[in-house]
């Protein structure tokens, strides 16, 4: 009974593997902005502390100077169907001498149907690589502070951070994209303005 057990519980395992091996990260496209805009108002439908105007921002950001195409990336099936999305745009961490480039992570999406598959893990992973190769060292968000740490994101307070917004602090997180990124940096995160509109 316990072999069978076993035997179960690894073919469970391997289909879920098998599931996010046919996910593929890409660039997203031109033409795909509607679609994005379906999916992320999909994924936060049902999430109470979503105000369900993140699809808005992120046609705000697309046409903002915030925005980097390269940091606009979507989650594909091998069917070509678009299921997950994340942005990172453009932020800046200002302290009484300094201004510090950063990046803001918002949103991260997954369609209901494939939450809980490793997509969201699969796009964070592939969006810091892509940002540290650009040059950028650290990234911010605003987000669930059970789910994010496992990514290697930190309460930003520990590092001096603290953000513009009335939550409690373990939402405000921080990430070393670069290592040692967060050294010398202190201060406040300074969002731009679209993310207010």
């Amino acid at each position: 009974m316990n072999l069978l057990r076993c035997v179960v519980i690894l073919s469970l395992h391997i289909n879920l593997i098998q599931q996010v091996m046919d996910i593929i990260i890409k660039q997203e496209e031109n033409t795909e902005l509607p679609v994005i805009c379906n999916l992320i108002e999909a994924a936060f439908a049902n999430m109470q502390e979503s105000d369900h105007q993140e699809h808005h921002l992120v046609d705000r950001l697309h046409k903002s100077d915030t925005y980097i195409p390269e940091l606009s990336l979507v989650a594909k099936t091998d069917q070509e169907e678009i299921v997950g999305y994340i942005l990172l745009t453009k932020a800046e961490i200002v302290s009484e001498s300094e201004v510090h480039t950063s990046l803001a992570v918002a949103p991260l999406a997954v369609l209901p149907e494939y939450q809980n598959r490793g997509i969201g893990g699969m796009l964070l992973k592939e969006a810091h690589k892509r940002a540290a190769v650009l040059g950028y060292g650290t990234a911010v968000l605003l987000g669930h502070k059970d789910y994010y740490p496992r990514f290697g994101y930190r309460k930003a307070a520990d590092y001096g951070i603290t953000f513009p917004f009335d939550v409690p602090s373990e939402y405000c997180q921080v990430i070393e994209l670069i290592p040692d990124a967060l050294k010398s940096i202190k201060g406040i995160v300074r969002y731009p303005a679209v993310f207010f509109e």
